[in-house]
């Protein structure tokens, strides 16, 4: 056999498992699963999963995409069989599905992934609605505003709107994360108490999983405001410490969403609550009917998960958890907070735990470490060590008494904070005193660098890093990050607007009050006259 007629037989191959290969992907396995022989087989590592994505058509479109109720928004997906471009699409959108959609999803009844194929002649008109005519086509909305709706590129639409950036799959993630104001990765895992592998003490946990603490700090927040709202506790005594409180958090709150919230519940803050002037009565009376209002609130936003500690997970369900991410929070605060307003924020932060924390005896003994604080604080580093020398004063304290009565989580034991292995530079000596107790003679300026590295763009950046593309630094990321150190001691330009503006018109009815006030003493006053 000759050279020649060699290759021919080669080619005549290589073409025959190509068409193999292609009728093979294209054909399914079970009608309706999506599911190709690829997959089955496991042929590639990411196919052998099974779809999780809706599949919709004409019959079922409005009434399915209607039945989701609870879900506040839905990806649809117009595609044909036939595109080879949407073949290829398809294992990136599944795999932004899965982290929304399917048993296993890390983030379920979020949002809703659906697809629709046009190449089916029954799907004609619901394509030519929506106004596809290329692929893959993905459109975002409320569920109910698909289901009998439609979208035109040529008319302004802000109730579903196109998805411009769909490709890779955290690409796709990314712009769902900016809709939601939310965080979320693909790598993000179901929560399962029973199955996930718990953190250790290690370095690893102290360093790497810090930039899970995010979402344990905004399901603080959250947890926090509940707790407020639910006990009531807000009265004419607490109003003053909430919304300083509310202040730092609508300028330094590590999370985006948080801070947004907070800058709501600033705004509204009078409706919700009546002013300072007005009786104990009329308090009670008004949170009775702003009851309601109260819940449908949510200073983070109403899909963060509960019960899904990350950083702060304990080894049992009665450790860690909410005080865990409490302390996170004011960390995250303390090295946020500018020079100036240090000692203001001291203050607040102080006043905060004492009228609305809930242990009754954590929150006197906060406080009256608070009240022993003679020195002033002038900076960002003085509070911030403060706060690190309390933690370390609550770790000691509550390490005995978990001792005494083990009840403390033995996978996270209490320790002077940071360990020696997280920050050699921390450490200038230890010595032993004669009670067994060690003593640590610390560099303080090089543990400020270090709570501000961890509690600072450790915590937010490398969430960042989890979600938006590992290769690039996005301009909004940038924006959030910008806006949640200590570099930019500011609040965000739109909430220092409004609040401003709300400043301006509390003075005006204030002064139109007061005005009507007189004129009616005055009024009074002359009508006594002729009496």
């Amino acid at each position: 056999m000759s050279l020649s007629d060699s290759s021919v037989i080669l080619g005549f191959i290589i073409v025959l498992l190509v068409s193999i290969s292609e009728a093979v992907s294209d054909s399914t396995i079970v009608a309706g699963s999506g599911r190709s022989l690829l997959r089955s087989l496991g042929i590639d590592n990411d196919l052998h999963l099974p779809d999780v994505t809706v599949e919709l058509n004409a019959s079922n479109f409005n009434s399915v995409l209607q039945s989701y109720t609870t879900v506040q928004f839905a990806v649809v997906e117009f595609f044909a069989t036939w595109c080879p471009a949407c073949r290829n699409y398809k294992p990136h959108y599944e795999q932004v599905a899965r982290v929304f959609n399917g048993p296993d999803a890390a983030h379920p009844g979020l949002v809703i992934m659906a697809r629709v194929d046009c190449a089916t002649q029954m799907n004609s008109d619901l394509c030519d609605r929506f106004s596809v005519i290329h692929f893959p086509h993905l459109l975002w909305g409320a569920p109910a505003k698909f289901a009998f709706g439609n979208w035109n590129p040529t008319t302004v639409q802000n109730e579903i709107k196109l998805v411009d950036d769909i490709r890779p799959a955290d690409h796709l993630l990314n712009w769902i994360n900016k809709q939601l104001g939310s965080s979320f990765s693909l790598d993000d895992k179901r929560y399962d108490p029973k199955s996930m592998s718990l953190p250790d003490t290690s370095i690893k946990s102290n360093t790497i999983e810090v930039a899970e603490a995010i979402y344990d700090v905004e399901e603080t927040t959250a947890a926090a405001f509940d707790i407020i709202f639910s006990h009531k506790i807000i009265n004419k005594d607490t109003q003053a410490p909430l919304i300083n409180f509310l202040q730092i958090l609508v300028a330094h709150h590590p999370s985006k969403r948080c801070r947004r919230g907070s800058a709501e519940l600033l705004m509204n803050f009078d409706e919700l609550f009546p002013s300072t002037f007005h009786s104990v009565s009329s308090l009670k009376e008004n949170a009775r009917n702003n009851s309601d209002a109260l819940k449908r609130f949510y200073i983070c936003g109403k899909d963060i998960p509960r019960g899904n500690w990350r950083f702060c997970r304990g080894s049992r369900n009665d450790t860690r958890g909410f005080s865990c991410g409490l302390w996170v929070l004011l960390h995250s605060l303390s090295v946020r907070v500018g020079d100036g307003e240090s000692q203001t924020a001291f203050t607040d932060i102080c006043n905060f735990i004492h009228n609305f924390f809930r242990c009754d005896e954590c929150r006197q003994h906060f406080y009256e470490m608070c009240s022993k604080e003679s020195l002033p604080i002038n900076s960002t580093q003085d509070l911030s060590l403060w706060l690190w020398r309390t933690h370390n004063k609550v770790n000691k304290g509550v390490k005995n008494e978990e001792n005494s009565l083990g009840t403390g989580d033995p996978k996270f034991p209490k320790v002077t904070w940071p360990s020696k292995e997280l920050c050699p530079s921390c450490y200038l000596s230890q010595s032993r005193k004669k009670d067994g107790t060690i003593k640590t003679d610390w560099n303080k300026n090089e543990v400020f660098s270090f709570l501000t590295r961890y509690y600072g763009p450790m915590l937010i950046s490398s969430y960042k890093d989890t979600t938006y593309n590992r290769n690039e630094i996005t301009e909004s990321s940038t924006v959030d990050t910008s806006t949640s150190t200590n570099v930019v001691r500011w609040a965000p330009v739109g909430t220092a607007l409004h609040l401003t503006l709300a400043c301006c018109c509390f003075v005006v009815l204030t002064f139109f009050w007061r005005t009507m006030i007189w004129n009616r003493k005055y009024f009074y006053k002359t009508q006594l006259k002729h009496i």
